[in-house]
């Protein structure tokens, strides 16, 4: 069970990961089609952002419970890193809209570099960082082509 599980992503993982790039899509998309309200689907943008970067965070003190085979020294950075994206979405969702999605951009990179961190030092399943990577290049095109757009 644990090889399958570290080698196929969990269907509701696919399910929920994926689904979770919708919204990031639909409303950069919107923003386009819609210039007249643009303002106000940027901001539904980057507060949707915030929610997501923070919950991303939120992983890593997860990680800092559940897995023993980190160092103390370790666990303390990943407990520390898992409050930094909030601390990063909490002013995005303050910002106006281009800045803001600038700030989400660069959290959501950040945090895949701790990702990736993490999975040298630590056992993740094999499916969780080619997961990662493609939900953060979405959500960060996204917020991107959108911030082109604002």
């Amino acid at each position: 069970m644990d090889h399958a599980f570290a080698l196929r992503i969990p269907p509701v993982v696919a399910w929920l990961g994926y689904g979770g790039l919708v919204p990031f899509a639909a409303l950069a998309a919107v923003m386009a089609f819609d210039p007249a309200h643009a303002r106000w689907w940027g901001e539904a943008l980057v507060t949707y952002g915030a929610v997501i970067l923070s919950f991303v965070g939120a992983l890593h003190w997860g990680f800092a419970m559940s897995m023993s085979d980190l160092s103390g020294e370790e666990r303390q950075r990943r407990f520390l890193w898992s409050v930094v994206p909030a601390l990063l979405a909490w002013p995005a969702a303050l910002l106006s809209v281009t800045p803001a999605m600038a700030l989400l951009v660069a959290g959501f990179v950040a945090h895949y570099l701790c990702d990736r961190r993490l999975g040298v030092l630590s056992f993740l399943p094999r499916w969780y960082l080619p997961l990662r990577f493609r939900l953060t290049v979405v959500a960060c095109a996204s917020l991107i082509f959108a911030a082109m757009v604002a």
